[in-house]
Formats: structure tokens, sequence, C-alpha cells
């Protein structure tokens, strides 16, 4: 399994390479590309993200102390704050930062060390590709 998602990865990469995109350049939606190709190797039946499923993700605390809004607030559209050093924390939603996800590998980065925090464990492809597009459909 961590194979599969080892070559989802490079696959995402070489793909915005051969597109003229670098990988540093990615916008969400080729990021969110990623996250498909990576659920439909988990799930054969995987049947697309919900930004419904996202929200109640981002908002949940999953049966620990920290959700997604503990840093981010519940506007992923305004400035948060990380809930236990107080450090500033830019707008998630990529409507209000645009260089929010723009880099895949920092998005990887960013995920794994947040579901950690939240879930204590990684996410899965399908509640990345929910929480984004969740993200993507938020205004500013």
């Amino acid at each position: 399994m961590h194979a599969i998602k080892s070559i989802v990865g490079l696959l995402l990469a070489g793909s915005l390479a051969v597109s003229g995109l670098k990988a540093s350049a990615a916008a969400p939606a080729d990021i969110q590309k990623g996250f498909e190709a990576a659920a439909r190797a988990d799930a054969p039946g995987f049947r697309g993200f919900s930004a419904a499923r996202g929200q109640q993700f981002f908002s949940s605390a999953h049966g620990n102390e920290w959700s997604c809004t503990s840093c981010h607030t519940a506007s992923p559209v305004a400035p948060g704050k990380h809930a236990k050093t107080g450090k500033d924390i830019a707008a998630l939603a990529p409507a209000a930062n645009p260089e929010r996800f723009a880099d895949a590998a920092k998005v990887e980065k960013w995920f794994k060390r947040n579901c950690n925090d939240v879930l204590g464990r990684v996410c899965t492809a399908q509640e990345k590709g929910d929480v984004l597009a969740y993200l993507m459909s938020l205004a500013k």
C-alpha cells in the first residue's frame, strides 16, 4: 500500500513536469488529481470527493482533543493560530491564500504532520481529497 502511494506521488510529480508545471508550482486541482489517483488505488469503488464530507472532517475532533479548526479556525479563509505554540498561520483556503496548495511536496508534508496531530495517523487519500474539495469550494 505504501509503495502504491509512493508511486502515485511520483506519477503526480512526473505528470506536472510533463505538463510544463514544476512540482513546486502546482495548482490545487493538480494536487487533487494526485489524491484521486491514490484514492482509486486504495478503493476501486471510489466515487469522487465531497466538499460536504471534507467540511465535516475539517470540523470534527475524531475522538482526539484537536480538529483542523483548532488551528485553522472554523473559517479557513481567515488566518489562524497554532493551538499549542500560538504561531500565526496563513489562511488555508486557496481563494484566500493561492500559495497554500501550490507545492505538492509541501501539501503532503503538512497533511502528514497535521493528520498525525488531529487523528493520530496518516490521512487517507479520500480524506485529503475531501478536505481539499471543501477548501477549494470556499470563496474569499
